[in-house]
């Protein structure tokens, strides 16, 4: 259930983003090919783990502004520069989540990465 919610957050960018894989447990999409780096850029995924489910958003290490304005208990969540985890559904932290991304999209759009 938690991997499903999460992975919708994610659905509404496939159209404009490369889906690598999607699978019963792994949900990754990456943005077009970087003139910058040479190569195509991982966006974001959805991984079930062992105890928890991953949710990795690389805007956020490229733009940490964009965790200004994150809540407390969402950075709670967060495990290294750019994965969130969780252990169960929680509708307003993946709302905020939901609101990262689609600023993460928007951003990889003005900086061209897609």
């Amino acid at each position: 259930m938690i991997f499903i919610k999460l992975k919708s957050v994610l659905k509404p960018y496939s159209p404009k983003l490369k889906v690598k894989t999607n699978t019963a447990d792994t949900y990754y999409l990456e943005g077009g090919l970087s003139t910058k780096w040479r190569k195509e850029l991982f966006f974001a995924s959805v991984q079930i783990k062992k105890n928890y489910v991953s949710f990795h958003l690389m805007p956020v290490y490229m733009y940490p502004d964009l965790l200004k304005s994150v809540p407390p208990e969402l950075k709670k969540r967060m495990q290294g520069k750019s994965c969130f985890n969780f252990k169960k559904v929680d509708g307003s932290l993946f709302d905020e989540l939901a609101r990262l991304t689609k600023q993460g999209f928007e951003r990889f759009m003005k900086e061209e990465y897609l």
